[in-house]
């Protein structure tokens, strides 16, 4: 399967010049729903509640230059940027979670997480 655009912004980025396009990228997403469980000793089990919230985590692999690397490395110490979600097609801000570059591959991996409620 071949890869897709994935696109990244700063949270300060208001405008379409602010978005960066990485091409060719392989982009899942796992979403999670939030839930407490209260579990009783010598009762009769547990209580499982759901919050009615949810999380998704991004996983985005792919390769960018170095001038590229440095952006994207501002970004994750700056705050909370917004990505385009390519399934949803919608932006969601996101935090980053992990940042891994390699500079002689130039293969990269984001792990960006959506508090979604």
């Amino acid at each position: 399967m071949a890869g897709q655009d994935f696109f990244i912004r700063p949270a300060s980025g208001m405008t379409s010049d602010d978005w960066i396009r990485l091409e060719g990228c392989y982009i899942s997403v796992s979403i999670a729903r939030r839930m407490t469980r209260t579990v009783t000793h010598g009762g009769e089990g547990d209580d499982l509640i759901d919050e009615g919230a949810e999380s998704a985590e991004y996983v985005v692999k792919g390769e960018m230059d170095c001038e590229t690397y440095r952006k994207v490395l501002e970004m994750f110490r700056s705050g909370q940027p917004y990505i385009h979600d390519p399934f949803e097609e919608r932006d969601v801000k996101v935090v980053f979670s992990k940042l891994n570059y390699d500079g002689e591959s130039e293969e990269f991996i984001f792990e960006l997480i959506e508090d979604i409620r």
